[in-house]
């Protein structure tokens, strides 16, 4: 997942245990989708619709827990993101689903698991003098970015690189593991969901991310096609599939609502941006427009859900506290989206200023109280760094 917002949210409580609380989401569930599915009426609302209808009796998106605990970039709060001991730890917590990865191409057109394409922060490219060279400044959705970036790179000479942790002044602790895990293709991430699925006897969820589709796009290297072709190769492009994808371009899950029947989902920025497509396209409208009842209308036409920062969900008034949730949770489900906003960490810099503790910004803070607030404005899932701290909090959340 991108940058663009920092913590993570909710759903409406739910004293009973699990199995009564199953059931009664389900039926939940069906009833928002249901009435989402009558509004439409918008170019793709069938094909959209139709995926909708994937239940948890079939094993689509609908019968992941609610509100699901995805693992942001993997168990990224203890572990170098992106990284298959990122994704392991966040599965071995207990983690619904597992974002992996970030998809970036390689310059032969094979895709990988990074946070951006530019790997300076990531990786160990600037310790390798043979790669000296290939340092350079590029204009990234409008923003002069200078390192090493993946589309200059063969898989072969990726494959040379180790991973770093990327916030190091924040998490030392992971430090510990620079250097141990290689970057992984997203094919080689389809055969370790196989194989731990089949270890596990229960299906593994990934939700892997297009990343600057346009910028790719400009360059020929084409994400959608790529991920798609990836995706029939391995049988994982029907609506049922445990792979959700995700993408901060309106325009690239558009394009993949075409070439797949993957359950899709717009990520949404703060209010006053721009999506980059809609920036190159000369399409005015903001992210503000998006989470508007019409707004919402219209991505339901295409696509399954979407993940707004969390601000989008509670906003933070001067000081950086919470105040009043808005809208968009009634307002997207009445669409028939689901919601996945981005994302909880557990260190006081990344938490709302009323629940930090002590001075120390890279120390926990109140993440359960923060979890709890979120969970019950009604979110359907929560991107979080700390997969353990989610669940806990989920569980407290259930059965409060």
């Amino acid at each position: 997942m991108g940058t663009q917002g920092t913590q993570g949210t909710p759903e409406s409580r739910e004293p009973n245990g699990q199995d009564r609380g199953t059931a009664r989401r389900a039926l939940l569930g069906a009833a928002v989708l249901g009435a989402g599915g009558a509004v439409l009426g918008l170019p793709g609302a069938a094909r959209a619709d139709e995926r909708h209808g994937s239940g948890g009796h079939d094993g689509g998106y609908k019968s992941l827990p609610k509100p699901a605990v995805i693992g942001h970039r993997g168990a990224s709060g203890y572990r170098p993101e992106h990284t298959f001991g990122s994704y392991q730890l966040a599965l071995d917590m207990g983690a619904d689903v597992v974002e992996a990865g970030d998809l970036v191409p390689t310059k032969d057109g094979h895709l990988v698991c990074r946070h951006e394409p530019e790997i300076g922060g990531t990786t160990d490219v600037s310790a390798h003098p043979e790669f000296a060279d290939r340092k350079t400044t590029k204009t990234l959705d409008g923003i002069p970015t200078t390192g090493w970036f993946t589309e200059d790179f063969t898989l072969a000479e990726l494959k040379t690189l180790r991973a770093v942790e990327r916030i190091p002044a924040n998490r030392p602790h992971n430090t510990l593991y620079n250097g141990r895990w290689e970057i992984p293709t997203f094919e080689e991430v389809l055969h370790w969901q196989d194989e731990q699925t089949r270890k596990r006897g229960k299906q593994v969820w990934i939700y892997p991310e297009t990343k600057h589709p346009t910028y790719f796009r400009a360059l020929g290297l084409g994400l959608e096609e790529r991920l798609a072709k990836v995706l029939r190769k391995h049988g994982k492009d029907k609506k049922n599939s445990p792979v959700i994808i995700q993408s901060f371009e309106p325009t690239s899950i558009q394009r993949l609502d075409k070439l797949v029947d993957n359950p899709l989902v717009v990520l949404l920025s703060a209010a006053n941006t721009r999506p980059w497509d809609f920036v190159t396209t000369g399409d005015p409208r903001t992210v503000a427009d998006l989470v508007k009842p019409e707004g919402l209308k219209w991505i339901a036409s295409y696509a399954q859900g979407i993940g707004p920062t969390l601000d989008l969900v509670i906003p933070k008034d001067a000081n950086g506290a919470l105040t009043t949730p808005t809208t968009l949770v009634a307002d997207a489900h009445r669409a028939g989206l689901i919601l996945h906003p981005y994302t909880m960490r557990n260190e006081n810099t990344f938490l709302p200023a009323n629940f930090r503790l002590g001075t120390d910004p890279n120390a926990y803070g109140d993440a359960f109280g923060a979890f709890k607030t979120y969970f019950a404005t009604g979110i359907d899932g929560v991107f979080s760094d700390n997969a353990d701290t989610a669940l806990l909090a989920r569980e407290d959340f259930v059965n409060g």
